[in-house]
């Protein structure tokens, strides 16, 4: 097979394509199993080139049109018959395995692959029906999957007559709009192992273009029928589409394929018929695989910033960046875009600040090129709320923070412990912004009504400060108020405009209030008769100050009983009145001060999710890259209390683990370039053996002393890291 070692298999692949008949007749005849083949497929007529603006597509669902679209259908041609079956085919390649003579194979497949309908009459599960809908492609999945998995173990000649086959079907001439059956052969070859071999790629990337070319209407069926894969091969395609435009870019050999210049369209088709994929994949939840599954590393290395300018300044045009598909850009690429962008702003407001000073004859004073916070200790939030909405024109400079009354320079300890502080403050319960909820372990807006809402704003700001200065916070929102800061990405003109208002469900309440969502689960699922048994209206209550307040969810609602009929609508105003409603001027505010610092194009470019990850960090924990990175101060990495420090450390459970980061940086997440970004710190600690180590967060600075034995280390180790409250600032 093209994977066991067999790398010259196809290495005569373009030699093989000169041998092939050169005659054309028959091209027009779709009925023809024997239709023959240009010789080089690289002089097949140019299609359109493919480009998608995530700007105008991306924000389009796909479940806003009909099902049945109203584009013309063209009449489905008659089907050869085809009475093979999954096991005759299982039959004849175990015969041919025991005796040699794969003949019955080669012809199944030579005559299976040869065009369109052949494709369609061996696949299709019932050649007199047309599966003309989103829900069935009408595509036998197991056959397909059977003889797909047998081809990469036959003869190099059968596995040929497959690929002169599938050059046959895409160099037919096509007149008029694509048939279902169509649709159904690229669903088919597509899945081609074949594909995953380079010396395929030419006829693969012919094979992208027409499927990208294809229309809006063909597409929304290839995507619903994609959802249908399973979540193996599903992942399959995605790979070898992520594969096939990294060889591209960065070609092992790169006499393997057409020069670049003469193949611009390969990178641009395949990730268009990877959006599609994309979009099948988030028309289901839980989605088939991971939205990190779609990230490209290998775009890391490519000159993200000019693919970021070409999408600011022709994203309505047909010059193709990949930030018009967002979906393949890692996490970490966008973080260097973002925080590339947010440098160049900080570099243009400190620029502009320098002119106008200068314009006026005034001396230059460096303090005016960042935006420059002081506080007292004392007077943290007012004091921080005072200075940035007295210095709002500033926000997007330097972040530098001053104690008052303090000596130290801000090189980055001071703005981080100023984070740490402020929010810890923000967030306690006496304060009243934020809700805890234990259950959840997160926290949410307060519904409370009051006459200013500027501090939420100033929690946006924060967030939007941390992000733009690169500061990992300590936060648990749920994932429903990044969706919520993304509604929408960019600040609207219009201020009449609603913002922070987005699709919520059930699901987003479990995310924050379980036992409630329980409930209104319980009420959706209830058997018996609703009114009599939960006796509600549409109304809720809720408690402010110590006072009950009622408000309907709809007009009258107190006086409309929730039935079995109208059960769902409640629910679902429930949940949109507890989320979006009940907090729409906090969030409204924590809206715009997020915003006021983070305006960018380069937030179309996030998921909700990412966001999070850029403002919290990621989850994911791994020790051995920490131990990798490591600084050590007064210790050498082979010293003994190191090497039992990281024994117990390798060996703790996950909890202690997060306690462990939480205790030394101020945060149980990873920044988003991983461990090695937190620039760790173990120093010496020169004080009596019995002390407990000691944490600077500020620096993510450890101080060890050089503990005895192991016992010892891991027993004050987990003291220290598990009744660690507060800051013990020196």
């Amino acid at each position: 097979g093209l994977e066991r070692g067999a790398k010259n298999q196809f290495s005569t692949f373009n030699n093989f394509i000169t041998t092939i008949n050169q005659k054309k007749e028959g091209i027009g005849n779709r009925n023809s199993p024997t239709q023959l083949v240009i010789p080089n497929i690289r002089n097949v007529r140019d299609l359109p080139p493919i480009c998608l603006d995530v700007r105008q597509k991306q924000r389009m669902s796909i479940d806003t049109l009909p099902q049945e679209l109203k584009a013309p259908v063209p009449p489905e041609p008659s089907l050869p018959i085809r009475t093979k079956t999954v096991k005759d085919f299982q039959d004849d390649v175990e015969k041919a395995k025991s005796s040699g003579d794969w003949k019955a194979v080669h012809d199944f497949y030579s005559t299976t692959f040869d065009s369109f309908l052949e494709i369609n009459a061996a696949f299709k599960k019932d050649t007199n029906s047309p599966f003309n809908t989103f829900e069935d492609s009408g595509i036998n999945a197991k056959f397909v999957n059977v003889v797909y998995d047998a081809l990469l173990n036959t003869p190099q000649d059968v596995q040929k007559s497959v690929l002169k086959g599938v050059i046959n079907g895409l160099l037919q001439e096509w007149k008029g709009p694509r048939t279902k059956d169509d649709l159904r052969a690229y669903c088919i070859l597509l899945q081609n192992p074949q594909f995953s071999n380079t010396s395929t790629y030419v006829i693969y990337a012919h094979l992208l273009r027409q499927i990208a070319a294809l229309t809006e209407a063909d597409h929304h069926f290839l995507v619903h029928w994609s959802k249908k894969i399973s979540q193996r091969r599903f992942k399959q395609l995605v790979d070898r589409l992520l594969q096939f435009i990294s060889l591209r870019l960065f070609p092992a050999k790169p006499e393997e394929f057409p020069p670049m210049v003469k193949c611009t369209w390969w990178i641009p088709s395949a990730t268009k018929v990877l959006a599609l994929f994309n979009a099948a994949n988030s028309l289901i939840s839980p989605p088939i695989i991971s939205y990190t599954d779609f990230y490209n590393s290998t775009l890391d290395h490519i000159d993200l910033m000019e693919e970021y300018h070409n999408w600011q300044c022709y994203g309505n045009s047909h010059r193709f960046s990949f930030c018009q598909y967002p979906f393949i850009i890692s996490i970490a690429a966008k973080k260097v875009i973002i925080q590339r962008d947010s440098e160049q702003q900080m570099i243009s407001i400190a620029r502009q600040s320098l002119v106008d000073k200068v314009s006026r004859r005034q001396k230059p004073d460096m303090n005016m090129l960042f935006l420059n916070v002081k506080v007292r200790r004392t007077h943290l939030v007012s004091d921080s709320l005072d200075e940035l909405a007295r210095k709002r024109a500033d926000l997007k400079k330097k972040l530098k923070v001053t104690f008052v009354g303090e000596a130290g320079l801000d090189m980055g300890g001071l703005t981080k412990e100023w984070f740490l502080l402020l929010i810890r403050q923000i967030f306690h319960p006496d304060y009243g912004m934020f809700t805890y909820h234990k259950d959840s372990h997160c926290h949410w807006f307060s519904s409370f009504k009051c006459d200013n809402y500027s501090e939420f704003r100033l929690v946006g700001a924060l967030m939007g400060l941390a992000v733009y200065n690169s500061i990992t916070l300590d936060i648990r929102f749920p994932p429903c108020c990044y969706k919520k800061l993304l509604s929408p990405p960019i600040v609207p003109c219009d201020h009449n405009t609603l913002v922070g208002i987005c699709d919520v469900t059930l699901d987003d309440l479990f995310q924050i209030m379980p036992e409630l969502a329980h409930g209104l689960s319980e009420l959706l699922s209830h058997e018996g008769n609703v009114e009599e048994d939960f006796y509600s209206t549409f109304q809720v209550f809720q408690e402010e100050f110590g006072v009950i307040k009622s408000y309907n969810l709809r007009p009258n609602g107190d006086k409309i009983p929730v039935t079995n009929q109208n059960r769902k609508e409640y629910v679902q105003l429930y949940v949109d009145f507890l989320l979006n409603k009940s907090i729409y001027k906090q969030f409204a505010a924590f809206y715009y001060g997020f915003h006021s610092v983070c305006a960018s194009y380069a937030l179309l470019l996030l998921r909700p999710e990412e966001v999070e990850i850029l403002v919290c960090g990621s989850p994911e924990l791994d020790m051995s890259a920490l131990q990798r990175s490591t600084q050590y101060e007064g210790y050498q990495k082979t010293d003994l209390t190191i090497r039992y420090f990281w024994d117990v450390v390798l060996g703790f459970s996950l909890d202690l683990q997060k306690k462990l980061l939480h205790f030394a940086t101020g945060s149980d997440r990873v920044p988003v370039g991983g461990m090695a970004d937190l620039n760790f710190k173990i120093s010496k600690s020169e004080t009596s053996t019995n002390w407990l180590p000691v944490a600077h967060t500020c620096f993510n600075q450890l101080c060890l002393p050089p503990y005895k034995n192991k016992k010892e280390l891991k027993q004050k180790l987990i003291i220290g890291i598990s009744n660690a409250e507060g800051f013990g600032l020196e």
